[in-house]
């Protein structure tokens, strides 16, 4: 599992549907033709070529790393959302329809009550994943909850016990996440209590998106010892990483770009300390220089939106790595007791707590979505991290 897989997987996924896509258009045109009269059949012709041509160009910009692209965000987002929503509903219920041809699943002719029983039923079983991936749009994709984990941690200070951290993550402020759903988000989380509140990347999507909405949305943030942030791939690809450092100084959150700050509950001392986004094609150069800031005898805590970094961040010492960046895989799917998503391709620090040694890695669900605009068994969350005593 390494960026390359990753990439691979996801083109090949696109490539899959772009097929797919091709074979309906395809029966589709000639249904047309033979269906309809001349008239009738050229405008659906001429609706199914625009239609089809927008799904693939969706599909085009559905490519790793397509965010860079300067285009309108709304009309980017919208697009390909659209497209990869249409293309994953239509590919699962165009596959459905030819398993169920291929094995003659069809109605007794002899019976016409079974007949039309039969047929209703394949019907719906061909119309289900339009269903559930409208479940996963208009319901899950916006059903935040509240997550509460112990994170376990050797020999800690006993003024730590209990210690509660707030996480925001992959807020992804854009066409499919508006500032008023965000703003539930943020009053559920200034009803935890924490002691220190934590957003971990991923702010936007692209060049274009509400940054500073978001920016202001977070500002609202309460904890006893204030917020404080790193940065995620979508502030790189938006350009966007200067300004919301400063931009986020001026609203009082540090976001922390190869710094540490020391925060002291009671006798004792957390060290939180922030990296820029680890590029994942990156992996033999993962935190280079981020032991420097180490402090001894704190608790060292590293905030880094990329998880894969977990096995450097425990050779180098640090107790706890907080990350996102994967969604929880957003579109997850369980068979034979394995959580199959794209993100697995990637990193095997999907989501929940890891541990190696004395080292623990907490990777969220996060907040929003890319691409696509549907969770499907990774909900949205906040995650409520408790520190206990290993």
């Amino acid at each position: 599992m390494n960026y390359l897989t990753g990439s691979a997987a996801e083109i090949l996924i696109l490539l899959f549907l772009g097929a797919v896509q091709w074979q309906i258009g395809r029966t589709a045109y000639f249904y047309s033709v033979r269906r309809w009269p001349p008239q009738v059949a050229r405008v659906l012709r001429i609706a199914l070529l625009a239609s089809g041509s927008a799904v693939m160009l969706g599909l085009l910009f559905s490519f790793p790393n397509a965010s860079r692209l300067p285009f309108n965000a709304r009309f980017f987002g919208w697009l390909r959302g659209g497209s990869l929503l249409w293309a994953f509903s239509s590919s699962a219920a165009w596959l459905i329809y030819r398993v169920m041809r291929l094995f003659r699943f069809t109605p007794d002719p002899a019976s016409p009550k079974r007949r039309a029983l039969l047929r209703a039923a394949g019907s719906a079983v061909v119309a289900a994943p339009f269903a559930v991936f409208g479940f996963g749009t208009l319901v899950e994709r916006t059903a935040f909850r509240v997550h509460e984990i112990d994170m376990p941690v050797p020999d800690l200070h006993h003024d730590l016990e209990g210690l509660r951290l707030v996480q925001l993550s992959d807020i992804h402020l854009s066409p499919f996440l508006s500032e008023r759903e965000f703003a539930r988000v943020v009053d559920a989380a200034n009803e935890l209590r924490a002691h220190v509140m934590l957003v971990t990347g991923d702010l936007i999507s692209m060049r274009g998106d509400p940054l500073d909405r978001c920016l202001h949305q977070l500002s609202r943030l309460r904890s006893d010892a204030g917020v404080l942030g790193c940065l995620g791939n979508h502030e790189i690809y938006a350009r966007a990483e200067g300004y919301t450092l400063a931009e986020g100084a001026r609203l009082g959150i540090p976001f922390l770009r190869s710094q540490a700050r020391q925060l002291r509950f009671g006798d004792a001392v957390v060290n939180f300390a922030g990296v820029d986004y680890q590029r994942m094609n990156w992996r033999t150069h993962y935190l280079e220089g981020a032991e420097r800031m180490l402090a001894l005898g704190a608790l060292n805590v590293l905030l880094s939106h990329n998880p894969d970094v977990f096995p450097t961040a425990a050779r180098q010492g640090w107790d706890l790595t907080i990350s996102g960046h994967t969604h929880g895989g957003q579109v997850n799917v369980e068979i034979l007791n394995q959580d199959w998503n794209v993100a697995r391709f990637y990193t095997p620090y999907i989501y929940g707590l890891y541990r190696t040694g004395r080292s623990s890695i907490y990777v969220t669900r996060g907040i929003g979505t890319i691409g696509m605009p549907a969770r499907l068994g990774a909900p949205p969350e906040i995650a409520l991290l408790r520190l206990r005593k290993a």
